[in-house]
């Protein structure tokens, strides 16, 4: 790693520790394209092709990370973690709204319902067939008419089944 001391070239008249883009990298434990990202949001310090100021770069990228742990990691950051935190509250009174309303007993459960709708529907359906061979006894209908019968029944039937195809 290299270090290079200049002459002071700040107004108080420190001296300037300059370092190369790779050092820094190595330095910081970041990749390039992060040390680029870094040097777009002014928190590395660049004076000229691969020369970046290792003191004030220093200082800023340690404010950039205690800013970033403690939430306030700049306008983007902040405004994305409120709007993830808004959206985990609203999940959580979702859910707590939920388990409210089954406690109530508002909510039931979807294969609950199924259940019960296709036993409702097979007893609809066996009567529906029943009515055919009493309806041969109650008319005294022959062979012939209650086939007819049963056949316009069963052909409803099916055609209910497949309603929604």
């Amino acid at each position: 790693m290299r270090i290079l001391e200049e002459l002071p070239l700040d107004q108080d008249g420190a001296p300037v520790m300059r370092i190369g883009g790779a050092d820094l990298c190595d330095l910081l434990g970041i990749s390039p394209a992060m040390l680029t990202e870094l040097k777009k949001r002014g928190i590395a310090v660049h004076y000229r092709r691969d020369a970046y100021d290792l003191a004030k770069t220093v200082n800023a990228y340690v404010t950039h990370l205690r800013d970033t742990a403690s939430g306030r990691g700049g306008e983007e950051h902040v405004t994305s973690l409120t709007a993830e935190r808004a959206r985990l509250a609203r999940e959580q009174a979702d859910a707590q709204a939920i388990k409210n309303a089954k406690l109530r007993g508002e909510l039931i459960e979807a294969a609950a319902v199924e259940r019960q709708w296709s036993d409702i529907l097979r007893q609809v359906r066996a009567r529906i067939l029943a009515v055919s061979p009493r309806l041969r006894q109650v008319l005294d209908l022959d062979a012939h008419q209650a086939n007819i019968v049963d056949r316009e029944v069963r052909d409803a039937l099916s055609e209910l089944g497949n309603a929604g195809d």
